[in-house]
C-alpha cells in the first residue's frame, strides 16, 4: 500500500527535522551494540530519561557485557537499580541476561519474533532493538508515537482501545521508511520528545504545522484520547527500625506485591493514617522488650502509575533482641549493600532525619 501525499509529506519532513534540526543528545543514539540498546530501553520503560541516564552509565561501567549482568550476584544488580522503580523490569533483565549468556553464548537475537519473545521484552522494545540494532523494518509504537500521529493526522480514536492500537500500530508501520528503519524511529521519538510534548508543544515553530490537523483545527492539547481513567489505590505502610546492639531487622519482600525481591524494615499495615505518638501499632511486635525511642519520621509520599503510598518510620534501639517472624537482623555492612524501595531508600538517606541509621 502506497503513501498518499499527506503521508509522504509527514515522513520527509520529519527525516529533515531529525537530520537538520534534532540536537536532542543521549548516549545510546547511534548505538549498535544490541545489549546497550536493550539496557537503555528496559531503563527507559516508565523512566524519565533526564533520570535512567546515570543508572546507564553505572549500569555498562558494572556491567560491560552481556556475560558480566548474567553472572553478577542477583543483589548487586538489584542494588544498582535500587530507586528506578518498577522492580520486574530488573527481574527480567536478569532472567533475559542469563538466558542469552547461557543459551545464546552471548549473542542477541537478530530476528524480530526471537527478540519478542525474550523475557520483559514487547513490541516497542524489540522494535527499537531490532531497528536500531540490525535494521529491521519495524516501527516503535509508544507514547510519544501516538501523540505525534494522533495530532498530527488528527485520529481521536482512544489510544487505549483494541482499535485505537491496532490502528495506530497499522498506521506507524506503514509510514516507517524500511530503508532507514533505525533513523525513522528515532526521529518519531525524539520529535515527539522535545516538539509534539505533551504539554506546551512547540506547535509555532514545528515544520510539520501546516499540515497538522490538531494545530490547524486547535485541538492539539485534546489529542490524544484515552477512554480508560487509571482508579489510584492508597496504601498506609508504617515501619519500625529496630536497633539493637548496630544490628537492625529487616526482611524481603515476596512476590505478588510491590517491590518485590526487594528488602524492607519491620512493616505495619494500616487501613488509613495512624497516629504513632504512643506507639501502640508496634506494641505487639515489642513486647516487653525494653526500649529506647529515638525519633519518629514525618509523613513520606510515594505516587506510582495505580497506586499512592503514604508512611511514617519509626526508630527505636532495644535491649534485647526480638524474634519477629520473617525478619532477620543483619549487621551495618550488609544493610549497606541490600536494596531497597525508594520509598525506604528516601527516608534511609535523608539528611532532615536525626540519627537515622546505626
Amino acid at each position: 500500500m502506497t503513501q498518499d501525499p499527506n503521508q509522504k509529506y509527514f515522513v520527509k519532513n520529519l527525516i529533515r527535522w531529525n537530520r537538520d534540526e534534532n540536537t536532542r543528545e543521549m548516549p545510546w543514539k547511534g548505538e549498535k551494540d544490541p545489549y546497550k540498546i536493550w539496557l537503555s530501553e528496559i531503563i527507559l520503560q516508565q523512566t524519565r530519561v533526564a533520570q535512567g541516564l546515570d543508572y546507564y552509565h553505572r549500569f555498562i561501567a558494572a556491567f560491560p557485557t552481556i556475560h558480566h549482568l548474567a553472572k553478577a550476584p542477583e543483589l548487586k544488580v538489584f542494588k544498582l537499580w535500587e530507586g528506578l522503580g518498577y522492580y520486574t523490569r530488573c527481574k527480567n533483565l536478569i532472567v533475559t541476561a542469563k538466558y542469552i549468556s547461557k543459551n545464546l553464548n552471548g549473542k542477541f537475537p537478530d530476528q524480530y519474533q526471537a527478540i519478542l519473545s525474550l523475557k520483559g521484552i514487547g513490541p516497542y522494545t524489540a522494535a527499537a532493538i531490532g531497528s536500531f540494532a540490525f535494521g529491521l523494518p519495524y516501527a516503535v509504537v509508544d507514547g510519544n508515537v501516538f501523540r505525534v500521529l494522533s495530532r498530527y493526522f488528527g485520529i481521536s480514536t482512544p489510544i487505549d482501545s483494541l482499535e485505537g492500537k491496532k490502528l495506530f500500530g497499522n498506521l506507524a508501520n506503514h509510514l516507517l521508511n524500511k530503508q532507514q528503519p533505525a533513523e525513522y524511529n528515532q526521529a518519531m521519538m525524539d520529535f515527539g520528545a522535545v516538539v509534539c510534548k505533551p504539554k506546551l508543544p512547540l506547535c509555532d515553530s514545528c515544520g510539520l504545522n501546516k499540515h497538522c490537523e490538531a494545530y490547524l483545527k486547535e485541538v492539539v492539547q485534546l489529542l490524544p484520547i484515552k477512554e480508560k481513567t487509571i482508579i489510584k489505590k492508597t496504601r498506609w505502610l508504617y515501619y519500625l527500625q529496630i536497633d539493637y546492639k548496630g544490628n537492625t531487622y529487616i526482611r524481603k519482600r515476596g512476590a505478588n506485591d510491590i517491590w518485590e525481591n526487594l528488602y524492607e524494615l519491620v512493616l505495619v499495615e494500616s487501613a488509613g493514617p495512624v497516629e504513632l505518638s504512643n506507639l501502640t501499632l508496634f506494641k505487639k511486635l515489642i513486647g516487653k522488650n525494653k526500649f529506647k525511642l529515638i525519633h519518629i519520621s514525618p509523613v513520606y509520599k510515594q505516587l506510582l502509575t495505580h497506586l499512592t503510598i503514604y508512611g511514617q518510620f519509626v526508630k527505636i534501639t532495644v535491649n534485647d533482641p526480638i524474634e519477629i517472624k520473617g525478619y532477620q537482623k543483619v549487621g551495618k555492612k550488609a544493610f549497606a549493600g541490600l536494596p531497597f524501595p525508594k520509598f525506604i531508600s528516601n527516608y534511609l538517606t535523608d539528611k532532615n532525619v536525626p540519627l537515622n541509621l546505626f
